[in-house]
């Protein structure tokens, strides 16, 4: 078998990968999507089964009112003491100098839960993950924020005893134990034990095109003791701009129960438009951050290597005791809404799915009109990942608005600055109608305007399709689901990518997303009825 990667496609940002026997997890970071922390797991490293998330109630995470790529980033899984332990982070500020906070540790027996209520560990910095010494002794291990204007935010990597009796960190322990290079940007550390040494790996140069990760090692765990691997770094597409893959970086290492090494690690595909060069711009990455697998080994003087080169393969061989898992390597999908609970591939943005936002089963998903997609707080609305380039989502919409402040369709979402979507609303001059908007850096745009089509008084319910092709994407509409017209409007797809988003914001780690909306700014709470979704990968 080969490890075709990106195994995880679509936005599956900073994994975090571990081996339990012989079943290997993956946590990702969601940032501001619910439920929090996306889980998968493998005997194969090739075919993945995603998990129920572990922040799935409110007691474990509210992020009501979080900006664009907060809430959580670089959640970190281990195993110890016959349990799994998750470390994760909700960020509250993503842009200016300051990055509020707070790192909580919640455990579990069985990985699929229950996990218990979270502990508040501190908010010394991101991307903070717990270091199971084989002495029995526990550190946090974390990036490091500093808000002085004067000094360089990325503040190097901090070791912090855990106390497992009182289940509370030491902050009299705490010390710098790696700085990083003059690439700067020092984070997403993880510590592991071999031989003789402590590794640790951690990313540098931001994660974007420049995206690196190096590893450093010590003897002990005592400040500023750790040394870099020579020539480093150890995995990095910055000097390969015409690797299918881009961004690798971030990550974890894990070993096979035969003695092999693989290392997860996030990464990117971008795409440029026709008239654009290839190295600049590098490219737009609609789907986000995914999740790839390098192979790795040991040289003569026990630092690691990625085989291949630091560039990483898009093929890779499957570790040589892999057990074949029975996973699905394309991703269409077809919802009748028919389940008691809603399909895991099913996120929110910020808080759950309940009675306030609507209601499914027996065929049909009711969503109540909340507030804008441009809004932080309560947004009405259910989304999945891009996880190709190409395909079509498709759904059956009922809805009788009767304020033009009432609006309900399918959308394609990045975040509350970065959208679009066809939708039904409400014209004074000519009734129900159909619209196409788009959210542009906070700019809105309605495409038909005076324009809009006039759905006849005798269709209760409307189709609608949006039809994704890399660089563009298109919406149409039906009044039988037989006939389909499409509206006259190209968007382009480069404007839901990372990539567009960093060029004006600074949280830019999500990826594309495509689902289903009902918005009622007025306050009434007009309700859309669907009847399916559909979403086919070409």
């Amino acid at each position: 078998m080969k490890l075709m990667n990106p195994v995880l496609p679509g936005f599956n940002a900073d994994p975090s990968m571990i081996r339990v026997d012989d079943t290997y997890y993956i946590a990702n970071s969601t940032f501001e999507w619910f439920p929090g922390v996306r889980l998968h797991e493998s005997k194969d490293m090739v075919h993945w089964n995603l998990l129920p998330s572990p922040l799935s109630t409110t007691t474990l995470l509210d992020m009501k009112g979080n900006p664009a790529s907060g809430g959580i980033w670089a959640p970190d899984l281990s195993y110890a003491d016959g349990k799994f332990w998750l470390v994760y982070t909700d960020v509250k500020i993503t842009e200016g100098a300051f990055k509020d906070m707070t790192n909580y540790l919640t455990t579990a027996r069985d990985i699929r839960g229950p996990w218990s209520d979270p502990i508040k560990l501190n908010g010394v910095g991101f991307d903070a993950s717990l270091f199971h010494d084989k002495n029995g002794r526990k550190y946090l291990v974390q990036q490091t924020w500093d808000h002085r204007e004067y000094h360089h935010p990325f503040d190097g990597i901090t070791l912090t005893e855990f106390d497992v009796n009182t289940m509370k960190l030491d902050p009299k322990t705490a010390r710098t134990i790696y700085r990083g290079t003059d690439v700067k940007l020092v984070e997403g550390p993880h510590l592991y034990q071999k031989g003789d040494y402590y590794y640790l790996f951690a990313a540098q140069g931001g994660t974007v095109f420049t995206h690196e990760e190096v590893v450093a090692r010590s003897k002990t765990l005592d400040a500023d003791s750790f040394e870099t691997e020579p020539d480093e770094p150890f995995i990095t597409n910055f000097d390969t701009p015409d690797s299918y893959l881009q961004k690798q970086g971030h990550g974890a290492l894990v070993n096979t129960p035969g003695g092999e090494w693989y290392y997860a690690s996030l990464c990117a595909r971008p795409w440029n438009h026709e008239n654009e060069s290839k190295n600049d711009p590098r490219g737009w990455s609609t789907l986000g951050r995914e999740t790839s697998i390098q192979k790795v080994e040991w040289d003569e003087n026990d630092w690691p290597r990625v085989v291949g080169g630091h560039g990483g393969t898009t093929e890779v061989e499957a570790p040589k005791d892999a057990i074949l898992t029975d996973a699905p390597l394309e991703h269409s999908r077809h919802d009748e809404f028919d389940q008691p609970t809603l399909d895991l591939d099913w996120n929110t943005l910020r808080t759950p799915f309940d009675e306030s936002k609507g209601s499914f089963g027996n065929g049909k998903l009711k969503l109540i009109g909340k507030g804008s997609l441009a809004s932080n707080f309560d947004v009405s609305m259910i989304a999945q990942r891009w996880q190709a380039f190409n395909f079509n989502a498709e759904t059956k919409v009922k809805f009788d608005p009767f304020s033009y402040q009432q609006m309900a369709g399918l959308v394609n979402f990045y975040n509350d600055k970065h959208w679009s979507w066809v939708f039904i609303t409400y014209d004074e001059n000519k009734g129900r109608v159909i619209e196409v908007a788009e959210n542009n850096c906070g700019e809105y745009t309605s495409y038909l305007k005076d324009n809009a089509i006039t759905i006849p008084t005798n269709i209760e319910e409307v189709w609608f399709r949006t039809k994704v092709r890399t660089q563009s994407y298109s919406y149409e509409y039906s009044f039988d689901g037989k006939e389909w017209h499409e509206v006259p409007v190209t968007l382009d797809a480069a404007i839901l990518s990372d990539d567009y988003v960093l060029q004006n914001y600074g949280g830019f780690f999500t990826g594309a997303f495509v689902g289903l909306a009902a918005v009622d700014y007025s306050g009434y709470e007009a309700e859309a009825e669907f009847d399916y979704f559909d979403y086919k990968e070409l």
